[in-house]
């Protein structure tokens, strides 16, 4: 199989994780409607989110073990068949309990069948400008909030939010069936000939033996705290500016520059990280990400939401295709997908957090500052994790 095939997975990638993290991510489009007409409490709703991260970590570590002994495509064709049966099944919910489960547990599941076992598969077929072509496939992140998000909120205002949401699972089916097609294993050796490569410490170490290495301690705990960091805030942001006065549209399409910062983010960091390497640019971006998240306290303009989101959405969109580049360094491509969906599994933990805890926020207090404040000192002790990464493999010659 050609090598310029390698591009086709990457789009292909793009496409999942563009529709699996934008159907979920839209229920902060959702939130404000849904409490209004059913007249559930935001934290019951956000709580679904919180479920989410939980069940979308445990089950981004099955996937990606599946997907190491199986391949990636039987993986993300089951996460693409519950994805859009979760959404049509949460539109239908009569109670908040029916709504957690169909939403909170199944999307959750669903959404995590695409992101570890697609960014292994990359990585397996990238030798060079791996970091840019990870960092390409996690872009699709970046896209949804403006695709998704304002189709989400387009459907609402025509329709209703439950017409909506059943939409968007129809949607989901056509995008994602035709894609699963394009998933193929990447060519054994994925690149030939005679050059350098990074030869990862922990390649012949077993999966247990990886889990419980300094290495992936590091990047877990790291990865925990930069999305426990940032999570609250990216979910809240439309109601947080709602609340400061902003339009329900214009709000949204803070939401959207968010993405689109985010893609471009993603590609700035990756180029960045082949050239540079990972560990500076990861720290880099987490530090940025702290003090932008703090910044948030002293802004109540439509336009000051926008600077922040362009600079906040290119970091933390510019740092998270970064782990999965480390994971891959540090322990190889053979145990890739399980080790990356164990990391995936605690930064879930982490983006659970903060929808709850938003919730909360706001139901006690009336407004989110204690979230921004809690959200950044979370975030400085993520730079203060990453600083203890361990040396990365050494560059030896490879045989032709």
């Amino acid at each position: 199989m050609s090598l310029s095939y390698r591009w086709v997975i990457v789009a292909a990638g793009a496409l999942m994780s563009c529709v699996a993290i934008g159907t979920m991510f839209s229920l902060a489009i959702f939130l404000e409607p849904m409490a209004i007409d059913t007249g559930w409490s935001r934290a019951g709703i956000s709580s679904a989110m919180t479920l989410n991260f939980l069940v979308m970590g445990l089950g981004g570590f099955a996937w990606g073990a599946l997907s190491d002994r199986f391949g990636a495509r039987i993986v993300v064709t089951i996460g693409a068949v519950l994805l859009g049966l979760s959404l049509v099944l949460a539109s239908r919910a009569g109670s908040l309990l029916s709504f957690q489960v169909t939403y909170g547990v199944l999307v959750g599941l669903a959404a995590s069948a695409f992101f570890a076992p697609m960014i292994a598969l990359t990585s397996g077929w990238f030798d060079t400008n791996r970091s840019l072509a990870v960092s390409l496939v996690s872009a699709g992140m970046g896209v949804a909030p403006m695709t998704i998000s304002p189709f989400a909120r387009w459907l609402i205002s025509a329709y209703d939010w439950r017409t909506a949401m059943f939409d968007i699972g129809i949607t989901a089916w056509v995008l994602l069936l035709p894609a699963v097609l394009l998933v193929r294993q990447p060519p054994k050796p994925a690149v030939a000939g005679i050059g350098s490569a990074p030869v990862a410490d922990g390649a012949g170490l077993t999966v247990g033996q990886a889990l419980r290495s300094p290495q992936f301690i590091v990047l877990g705990l790291t990865f925990f705290a930069c999305c426990a960091a940032h999570s609250g805030p990216i979910f809240h942001m439309v109601s947080y500016a709602m609340l400061c006065g902003v339009a329900p549209m214009a709000a949204v399409s803070i939401y959207s520059v968010e993405g689109l910062a985010g893609l471009g983010g993603r590609l700035l960091y990756g180029v960045l990280a082949d050239r540079l390497g990972v560990k500076p640019v990861l720290i880099a971006g987490l530090a940025i990400q702290a003090i932008v998240i703090a910044a948030y306290l002293s802004i109540s303009q439509l336009g000051q939401f926008y600077v922040l989101a362009v600079i906040f959405g290119a970091t933390y969109g510019g740092v998270m295709p970064l782990y999965a580049v480390l994971a891959r360094e540090y322990f190889g491509q053979r145990i890739l997908g399980t080790v990356f969906g164990a990391a995936t599994m605690l930064s879930s933990l982490g983006m659970a957090l903060g929808p709850l805890a938003g919730g909360m926020v706001f139901d006690a207090y009336a407004n989110y500052s204690w979230l921004f404040i809690g959200s950044a000192i979370i975030g400085l002790g993520a730079v203060g994790i990453a600083i203890a990464f361990p040396p990365l493999p050494r560059r030896e010659l490879q045989a032709a």
